[in-house]
């Protein structure tokens, strides 16, 4: 590793970072994290905080977890790669998709396909969806329904079911086909309905009214989150996704559940559908799989799918998708190592008690801080701030002063994430009930210096 002075003049001299413009990350230099452990991270000046983004909404069982690591570490010295493409497999990859399927065992998912991340298992799910309709004899279901501010990744297929401008604007023309239904925000919509249980109806209303309007034999899948994350931590009614269920049902749609961050306990539940009572026909899934030790993902399908493509005689079932690094030993071997720490952990009991208690401390918070406009969040360890310069008029906070608030609240102890005129905290599942107060006061401290 180089030297310090080395990291720190040359940090976002050469890497192009995400999510982030290249001219603004040379000027205001990116912090350096440098250790991790347990809840916390330390960065290249020695300040220790907390991490409540948990990574980027991914390290679950936080960054200590020596199960996990020893997996990784035992298979890289026994077989540190070779392809699952057809022909070929490894032990890992067979341990691993028996326990992924077992863990989601009660969503109703049968077979997993291996990816390196969400964006991958969105595009894979995206793919198999339209395949599942041609085996049927349904060539015309191409299309795809959304939601407004629902966030699945950055391939060209997920940021054309993203609901959100930023990730589509400057990649645009995008995939044909591609509809997006209203939020279940209850914050802001566009039927200005404040209760949340009416405001599902309306957006079931307006589903039916695009699958009318569509045509309901052009359509292939609705993709949705249980609850929207990197949009704001919305939370719809929990009559919602069983309303959005029984419309798909109702018109031959498949259900796609993008569960890259609301799976393996994030939301109180093993997955996000599970919490409010739903089984999709697909789950996608990445982050919490591996807690972000090694780059992992999957797509999950249930029976009805699988049996459509097993059965198969045509051909026409050979899936001519997939990674490099799909079904990865390594990778596998992580996942194993995950899910039965995930389990003996018990982290989605955690989630729920520490989740409640983040919650809870922020609502304190908003009735201390006129900038705080919205609290979403009370379903495990999601909690979203919406700031605002003025309260009645709901008006967002401008960019140089959440940047202002995320710093303050950094040399206070705690890191939290922006998103756009929003902090978005995901803290790692296995966070304690000191280190929730920890961020709490951080947060106190980083509002009252503005």
């Amino acid at each position: 590793m180089r030297d310090h002075d080395f990291l720190t003049s040359n940090n976002a001299q050469q890497l192009w970072h995400p999510m982030g413009h290249p001219g603004d990350l040379q000027a205001n230099a990116p912090t350096i994290i440098e250790s991790a452990e347990g809840s916390t991270i330390t960065d290249m000046d020695g300040h220790t905080t907390v991490d409540a983004v948990g990574g980027l909404w991914c390290a679950n069982l936080g960054y200590s977890n020596d199960v996990v690591k020893q997996a990784i570490a035992d298979q890289l010295f026994k077989l540190p790669y070779y392809s699952a493409f057809a022909g070929t497999t490894n032990p890992a990859a067979i341990e691993a998709a028996h326990s992924l399927v077992e863990f989601f065992a009660d969503d109703g998912m049968v077979r997993a396909f291996f990816t390196s991340g969400g964006s991958d298992s969105v595009e894979t799910a995206l793919r198999l969806a339209r395949q599942y309709h041609r085996l049927r004899g349904d060539v015309n279901r191409t299309k795809f329904l959304s939601l407004k501010k629902g966030y699945h990744g950055t391939h060209f297929g997920g940021a054309s079911v993203n609901g959100n401008i930023r990730f589509r604007t400057a990649y645009e023309p995008l995939l044909p086909g591609c509809f997006h239904m209203p939020s279940p925000y209850t914050y802001r919509n566009p039927f200005n309905e404040t209760d949340p249980a009416k405001l599902a109806q309306n957006i079931a209303a307006a589903m039916e009214d695009e699958i009318a309007f569509q045509g309901a034999g052009t359509i292939a899948a609705f993709i949705m989150e249980p609850i929207q994350g990197a949009g704001g931590v919305i939370v719809p009614d929990a009559s919602f996704m069983g309303l959005m269920r029984d419309i798909c049902d109702r018109h031959g749609i498949l259900m796609i559940a993008d569960e890259v961050i609301t799976g393996f306990g994030r939301t109180g539940d093993w997955s996000g559908s599970r919490h409010w009572g739903v089984q999709p026909d697909m789950m996608t899934t990445a982050k919490g799989i591996t807690s972000a030790y090694f780059p992992v993902g999957a797509t999950l399908v249930n029976t009805k799918i699988a049996e459509i493509f097993e059965a198969d005689q045509s051909g026409e079932a050979a899936i001519f998708h997939g990674y490099t690094y799909s079904a990865h030993p390594v990778g596998s071997a992580a996942v194993t190592a995950c899910l039965a720490e995930t389990v003996r952990l018990d982290v989605k009991t955690n989630a729920a008690a520490r989740g409640a208690q983040l919650f809870s401390g922020v609502q304190k918070l908003a009735q201390k801080y006129d900038v705080i406009g919205d609290v979403r969040g009370g379903h495990g360890l999601m909690t979203g701030i919406e700031i605002v310069s003025d309260r009645d008029a709901k008006t967002p906070m401008d960019a140089g002063t959440m940047k202002r608030l995320h710093k303050a609240t950094y040399q206070a102890g705690a890191m939290v994430r922006l998103g756009m005129h929003n902090i978005l905290m995901s803290p790692p599942l296995i966070i304690t009930e000191s280190e929730i107060d920890q961020v709490l006061t951080a947060l106190d401290a980083g509002l009252s210096s503005l």
